[in-house]
């Protein structure tokens, strides 16, 4: 594996599940439609949805972005646009079920990038959606799928927190930021189609808990509620969305709103948004 170093000692951004299961080959996008989706006609920003717009982003204001996925190959093609675009990236595999993978993983972005001085934690999944109708009811979750969306929702960002919060503490400055969906508000049932999401609520009570805990070292901690659908090759191509395109968020915007909390001066931090489109009424 060849990998781009920070040779410029540009301050470092990681976004944590750079890649989407919505973008063209997506493993969403494959349950969904049973075949990948032509992404040509679709803007460089929205093709790798949240993760890959926040890392175009971060690219573009000067940072060099560490690019995390679970195979190299998913993230091929963001890192050949963020390039193509002048920015500077590399690309780390990084499974969030096993603790050793997570370890390895930043040790190789200490010692070929260096300390992040921004962490976007944007992972996702999709246990639940193939259950039959029949099957909404927890007596009918296998454990086992609850256990990965716990590895993902919960163990995975403390195991990346504990990587790199210390060395944010000790320099008095970083931000760590949490992508997360409505199901994190509150407890709610799982419905035909939809992930085992309420495992999230743990997510945004971490985000809680780093903020009391580490706020006052100058780390910047927040919660960043995406409250809908986002727009992506594979989201994009459902008949809903066609049918009712303002009501798709566009992940570009959704990026921005991540660089505005990091550029947010520390006088007025926010530690939780949300974001809806206009035509939806804001879950609670």
């Amino acid at each position: 594996m060849i990998r781009m170093r920070n040779t410029k000692g540009k301050k470092v951004c990681v976004v944590i599940g750079a890649t989407s299961k919505w973008q063209s080959d997506g493993r969403n996008t494959l349950l969904i439609h049973g075949h990948s989706v032509d992404d040509s006609n679709l803007a460089v920003g929205v093709r790798w949805g949240v993760g890959g717009a926040v890392a175009q982003k971060f690219a573009q204001e000067g940072m060099f972005v560490v690019l995390t996925t679970r195979k190299e190959a998913n993230a091929a093609g963001l890192a050949e646009a963020i390039r193509a675009e002048g920015g500077e990236c590399m690309i780390v595999e990084l499974d969030l079920v096993s603790q050793d993978s997570v370890a390895s993983a930043f040790d190789i972005i200490r010692r070929e990038a260096g300390d992040p001085h921004v962490l976007v934690y944007n992972a996702g999944y999709l246990e639940g959606r193939d259950l039959p109708p029949d099957k909404e009811l927890l007596e009918y979750i296998p454990v086992e799928l609850f256990d990965t969306t716990q590895h993902v929702a919960c163990r995975g960002p403390f195991l990346v927190a504990k990587e790199v919060l210390p060395a944010m503490r000790k320099r008095g400055e970083g931000s760590f930021f949490f992508s997360n969906n409505s199901s994190s508000l509150r407890g709610r049932k799982r419905m035909t189609g939809q992930s085992l999401y309420y495992p999230r609520v743990m997510m945004r009570t971490l985000a809680q808990v780093l903020t009391e805990e580490y706020s006052e070292y100058g780390v910047h901690i927040a919660n960043v509620v995406i409250d809908g659908t986002i727009d992506s090759p594979g989201t994009r191509a459902m008949p809903r969305a066609q049918k009712n395109p303002d009501t798709i968020i566009n992940p570009v915007k959704i990026a921005e709103a991540f660089w505005y909390l990091h550029t947010q001066d520390r006088s007025c931090w926010s530690h939780e948004i949300q974001l809806t489109p206009f035509p939806n009424k804001p879950s609670y």
